[in-house]
């Protein structure tokens, strides 16, 4: 008996949704339950924006669905039971728990431990009586001694909190959300905090919250049909809380665009308090599909005085920002390169620099470099035995750029050139250095506005996002390059 999914959903006639989301909490422990036991019958649970639109429109509930349609107004259709199946993807996904109360519409999907081909009668579905029990549990909650929309908002924002002690991991234990508020409310009273030996002093002035998200992305590019290209995001949350008090809570989510990628392997601080178990089981062991949490992904926590990583993550996002190929054929004492750089179209195309490093290594010195460059500028580091490529701030309108020439090397010294074990013959790379500001590739957020801080004054909350090349490699196509799995560098090459 579990829960896979619940819902609070406002009923908003006249906005282009006509409703919001204003709670949603999944349970990916009981969702893999689901699929084992519903077998070939398995339906997953949608993301928030079409089950919203599917839900209001079996509710009927929709500004322009006030016609007759016989897929949900036929007589054979009639419902007594507040049991709904709601169309998904061309699959429906069936028993979903819903009714309609003071401008809130309260769903969920009860777990069926067993195949829905043939349905089984509802009566001998447990898990739907318990979700009635809790959706009318969050019911009475909300309105008990609610007097305004500032109230709804306080309990709502309750919501995450109460169902870890009320509903953990889809179970129902207790429907009486304010006896589970006040066995919270009583803990906190009946133990005074003390000052916790690893926090040294308390901070005294202005407070205000900083919150940095920055990731690094990798990757390894050989444009070859036998080896795949590779790439990685890991992400990292900087937190600095200058707040009064011995033991000031903080929570702030992170959240994610519709289109954003989810974040797995999610390692946090210490100091975090407690978390969903979404968080804790989403691993990119595991292939990413609809069913993959995504947020958003809440870090309630008592910071430290010092800055800190809140937590680290890591992302299978489905392209590399900037996608390459570099060619390099030797010609007697010369070597001619050609090399193409395209930014994806969904990549912000504004850069805080953005460079291509071309070594030559187990070379002598470069003494002449013809060469052609639809943008940006080239510089030439002749002792080096190297090229810089200066793309600047901004790709051009096509996103794509090239570079073609011809360079000739003198003789070697064997004392001042640079000297690479694997870099020999024709395998050699180009790498990427880039920075961009205000923007994450997985499209990772935290609002201010969800940032909830529960000490004395109001903090001020400042938050900031980049993106940065990490190890960004792309190899000559025309020689053996190593190979790389997952994080692993394999020096063997591969022709």
């Amino acid at each position: 008996m579990a829960l896979r999914a619940v819902w609070l959903i406002s009923h908003e006639p006249g906005t282009p949704l006509c409703g919001t989301v204003r709670f949603s909490r999944r349970y990916p422990t009981v969702e893999k339950r689901a699929r084992v036991f519903n077998g070939a019958s398995y339906v997953s649970i949608p993301e928030d924006g079409p089950f919203l639109k599917s839900l209001l429109f079996e509710l009927r509930l929709l500004d322009e669905d006030k016609d007759f349609m016989e897929s949900r107004d036929s007589c054979s259709r009639i419902n007594k039971t507040s049991v709904y199946g709601l169309p998904v993807g061309g699959e429906e996904l069936w028993p979903v728990v819903a009714f309609l109360k003071n401008g809130i519409v309260y769903a969920c999907v009860p777990l069926v431990e067993q195949t829905l081909s043939p349905r089984p009668p509802l009566i001998s579905i447990s898990a739907v009586s318990q979700g009635f029990e809790l959706l009318f549990g969050i019911q009475d909650f909300l309105y008990s001694g609610q007097k305004n929309d500032t109230e709804l908002n306080t309990k709502l924002s309750q919501l995450p909190d109460l169902l870890l002690q009320a509903c953990p991991f889809g179970t129902l234990l207790d429907a009486n959300l304010q006896h589970s508020l006040d066995n919270i409310n009583f803990a906190s009273v009946t133990h005074p905090q003390k000052q916790p030996a690893w926090k040294a002093g308390t901070y005294k002035g202005k407070p205000q919250v900083s919150i940095s998200i920055t990731e690094k992305v990798k990757s390894m590019q050989y444009d070859k049909q036998d080896i795949a290209d590779t790439w990685q995001v890991v992400g990292a949350v900087t937190c600095k809380c200058d707040l009064e008090g011995i033991m000031p809570n903080v929570t702030i989510s992170l959240s994610l665009p519709t289109n954003g990628s989810p974040l797995q392997d999610i390692l946090v601080h210490p100091c975090v308090t407690s978390l969903d178990s979404a968080i804790l089981t989403s691993s990119s062991v595991d292939a990413v599909d609809d069913s993959a949490f995504s947020g958003p992904y809440k870090f309630p926590f008592t910071p430290p005085l010092e800055s800190f990583n809140l937590c680290y993550y890591t992302s299978q996002v489905p392209v590399p920002p900037i996608l390459g190929f570099y060619q390099m054929k030797e010609e007697e004492i010369q070597l001619k390169i050609t090399i193409n750089l395209k930014l994806h179209e969904s990549v912000k195309n504004n850069f805080e620099f953005c460079e291509a490093h071309i070594p030559f290594y187990n070379r002598g010195p470069i003494t002449h470099v013809e060469y052609k460059v639809s943008f940006g500028q080239l510089e030439v580091f002749r002792e080096k035995s190297l090229l810089i490529w200066n793309i600047g701030q901004k790709f051009p309108k096509s996103m794509e750029i090239s570079l073609s020439g011809t360079i000739t090397f003198g003789a070697k010294s064997h004392e001042k050139e640079p000297f690479d074990h694997i870099c020999i013959g024709g395998t050699a790379y180009l790498k990427l250095h880039f920075r961009i500001l205000d923007y994450t590739l997985t499209g990772c957020y935290a609002d201010q506005h969800s940032v909830q801080v529960f000490t004395s004054g109001k903090p001020k909350i400042s938050t900031y996002r980049k993106l940065i090349s990490s190890d960004y490699y792309i190899w000559n196509s025309k020689a053996p390059a190593p190979v790389t799995y997952g994080s692993l560098l394999l020096v063997r090459c591969h022709n």
